[in-house]
């Protein structure tokens, strides 16, 4: 349980780093609905998997910190504009990665109780390797 904690402080952590990035209307709406009505925007870079958004999240929250740095001018607002939607893409799939984590967790925990060793077993592994790629991107993250 504990190792749940520490990653989802992780992962909370990259969200609060990149959370101007999320600032909509009503912090609602569907960019792939949204992208078919404005193909002039862009897509961002994808994050099809966790290693792929840790590393998007680090790449482009510093290219976002680095735009923040002094003063913002309408060519760092475009810049902006355009690297979010990398950073959004990067903590969707967080979020998707964090469900699976979860149900798979809830899985190990149910398995605990019903003493059912071959499904602790093999959900206990699944479980550590994708928490523990969330745990290694916090440490290099420091």
């Amino acid at each position: 349980m504990k190792l749940l904690t520490i990653a989802s402080a992780i992962a909370l952590s990259f969200a609060f780093a990149a959370a101007p990035a999320l600032a909509h209307d009503d912090g609602k709406k569907d960019h792939k609905h949204e992208e078919q009505e404005r193909p002039d925007h862009y897509k961002g870079k994808p994050s099809e998997n966790l290693v792929q958004a840790l590393n998007n999240l680090r790449e482009y929250n510093k290219l976002l910190k680095a735009e923040l740095q002094g003063e913002v001018t309408p060519q760092n607002m475009a810049e902006i504009h355009q690297l979010t939607y990398t950073l959004e893409r990067a903590l969707e799939r967080l979020d998707d990665e964090i469900d699976e984590m979860k149900d798979v967790l809830e899985e190990v925990h149910l398995g605990s109780e019903h003493m059912d060793f071959d499904k602790v077993k093999k959900n206990g592994a699944k479980y550590l390797e994708s928490s523990n790629q969330l745990v290694e991107a916090g440490r290099a993250y420091k």
